[in-house]
């Protein structure tokens, strides 16, 4: 694997109502390869501000791990097949960790398209 140094990573954090929803985008980001991981976390409470009051909802966190120049593209993926209508989607950059593991992240958002055409 390559170095990647000049990559930024990120860590983007998501919420969906129920977990074939979160399995789902989980799924899509990665055949996208808008994210190279995506980790779903049990239910949770989130409290938060919604039409002048304060509401409640049981949520999936979801948080992927990719390269801050795909982000943009992942946003609109997200929010394609989200089912509320203000997802939370935000990013939070990576300032460290292992080599190897954000080498391999690296190489596992890039573009595969040319990958397949070797025969």
């Amino acid at each position: 694997m390559g170095s990647n140094t000049g990559n930024k990573y990120i860590t983007v954090l998501m919420t969906s109502p129920d977990k074939a929803e979160a399995k789902n985008i989980a799924r899509i980001l990665l055949e996208e390869r808008q994210a190279a991981c995506v980790s779903i976390f049990p239910k949770g409470e989130s409290y938060f501000w919604w039409d002048g009051k304060i509401d409640r909802e049981e949520e999936f966190l979801i948080i992927a791990k990719t390269r801050e120049e795909l982000f943009p593209d992942l946003i609109e993926t997200v929010k394609k097949i989200h089912s509320y209508d203000l997802p939370e989607i935000i990013a939070l950059p990576i300032t460290g960790g292992s080599r190897d593991y954000l080498d391999w992240l690296g190489e596992e958002t890039k573009d595969v398209k040319n990958k397949d055409v070797e025969k």
